[in-house]
């Protein structure tokens, strides 16, 4: 059985038989794993490209940045909106799909204006028993390659080949994008997106690691990792997460007793990029002061 490391030199190999690849890169390990790669086999002709929309929170935006210079590879910010179609604001069960169709959509425009015939993903092999994947059939519609399934390269691995690069995202949580807060069947608007993306982002400012906020019409459920459940017990994070995220435009703030699952309000497994062995990195959130609105 082959180890890691001869695996991502196979990968390496490959992909210097190509005249140059663009990356569809999150910023996440997987992406940020084959960007490091495509770097290492083609070095400039290796290209990190984001796709920003409203379902990217900013700061998954800023993260991928800062890693494309800690990777060393060029990185290009593409823009379009998903809430241009109407089946992707239905929210069906293909709502995945259809995002991912629209995103590696502009990956291909891309590699098509830089003169390149390859758009890499960062599927993995352990990608492939997660149940619905409608996004996994985007991938395949699009003929995007992806070299760790190609090469049977699992999610653990890949975390141990980010640590070997010293990447910051070595051990990141997956972070799905913000539509799979929202219900399936109700309908993804920007006002729902945006005041999801407000209200995670005060959980990451108050020390929480793994969490959602499920956008239930107005009502907002708080998901977060088991570890952290106690802390979310606490009276002063309920007055505080009361008080800010009804100001964000919630009618109710609800705690979920049942912690943090990926795809908790879509079909099983859609949650894109959801991994559910992902340990939180816990804080001590009791030493964190929960300011309240004014």
């Amino acid at each position: 059985m082959a180890t890691v490391e001869e695996k991502a030199q196979a990968v390496r190999e490959d992909l210097a038989e190509r005249d140059g690849v663009v990356v569809a890169f999150s910023g996440g390990v997987d992406s940020s794993v084959v960007a490091a790669l495509a770097r290492d086999a083609l070095g400039d002709d290796a290209v990190a490209c984001t796709a920003k929309s409203e379902t990217l929170p900013a700061a998954e935006l800023d993260d991928a940045r800062r890693v494309a210079d800690e990777i060393g590879i060029r990185h290009e910010v593409v823009e379009f909106s998903e809430l241009d179609d109407p089946k992707f604001v239905a929210n069906d069960g293909d709502r995945c799909y259809h995002c991912r169709t629209m995103r590696l959509g502009k990956m291909f425009e891309t590699a098509e204006r830089l003169g390149y015939s390859v758009v890499c993903d960062g599927t993995n092999a352990s990608d492939a028993d997660c149940g619905h994947r409608p996004g996994l059939r985007a991938v395949d519609e699009l003929d995007a390659y992806s070299p760790l399934l190609a090469h049977d390269i699992s999610k653990s691995e890949v975390r141990e080949l980010a640590d070997g690069y010293d990447l910051s995202v070595a051990d990141k949580p997956s972070m799905a994008c913000l539509s799979s807060r929202i219900p399936t069947g109700l309908e993804v608007t920007e006002q729902k997106l945006t005041r999801v993306e407000r209200a995670e982002a005060l959980l990451r400012e108050w020390g929480f690691s793994q969490f959602r906020v499920r956008d239930h019409d107005g009502l907002a459920r708080i998901e977060v990792g088991a570890d952290e459940l106690e802390a979310a017990l606490n009276p002063d994070f309920a007055a505080a997460a009361r008080d800010r995220l009804t100001d964000l435009g919630f009618d109710h703030v609800t705690l979920d007793l049942d912690g943090y699952r990926t795809g908790s309000v879509s079909p099983e497994g859609e949650e894109a990029n959801a991994d559910e062995t992902d340990e939180p990195l816990v804080e001590d959130v009791f030493a964190t002061d929960y300011p309240t609105a004014e």
